[in-house]
């Protein structure tokens, strides 16, 4: 007989590097649907940004998961601690202005889970600048892709017009591009 020995997941950790990420919600319940849930998202944003500094590249909230882009500092390279405290943040003021969206199962119990968030998310150390640019092109698109605008700019919740009013992007953007096109097939 012989021991079998479970993987352990590892992520990739660069001190200073910038990184995709994307946190889905429990179920994929649009939690993030109201105005007043995605308030209270990016104050948990902001309040993790100010005790663990990193820059936001570029984001976009959507009613059932968000992307982000975040570059670390030069010192530093945990983001699951951020993200941890950020989910927390923002399920103790959701559960205390909405209440627990579902009822906890037996295994969410045991680990002190609310049924908020998946337990995991999503990360991709970005390569280099055409990495970055595809990955900011996926985040502002995203909103198209599941068909909830027709074009990048009329989703409020990205970081679309910050790019928009840099230069980088036209207002009419992402109105033309198929959804199935191979650059758009990563993140989810």
């Amino acid at each position: 007989m012989y021991n079998r020995i479970m993987p352990e997941y590892r992520r990739a950790l660069i001190k200073g590097g910038t990184y995709f990420l994307t946190l889905v919600t429990y179920q994929r319940r649009d939690i993030f649907a109201s105005a007043a849930a995605r308030a209270l998202f990016y104050d948990a944003i902001d309040q993790t940004q100010n005790h663990n500094p990193f820059i936001m590249v570029a984001h976009c909230i959507l009613p059932d998961h968000i992307h982000f882009i975040w570059q670390m500092p030069e010192d530093d390279a945990d983001y699951s601690t951020r993200i941890s405290v950020m989910k927390r943040r923002f399920s103790r003021e959701f559960i205390a202005r909405f209440g627990l969206p579902l009822p906890k199962d037996a295994s969410r119990v045991k680990r002190r889970e609310v049924t908020i968030w998946q337990r995991r998310f999503w990360e991709h150390l970005i390569r280099d600048e055409e990495d970055l640019n595809r990955h900011i092109d996926y985040v502002h698109f995203n909103p198209v892709k599941h068909g909830l605008v027709n074009r990048a700019g009329d989703w409020a919740d990205s970081s679309f017009s910050d790019y928009v009013e840099m230069g980088y992007y036209d207002v009419d953007w992402g109105g033309s591009i198929k959804f199935d096109d191979q650059n758009f097939q990563f993140g989810e």
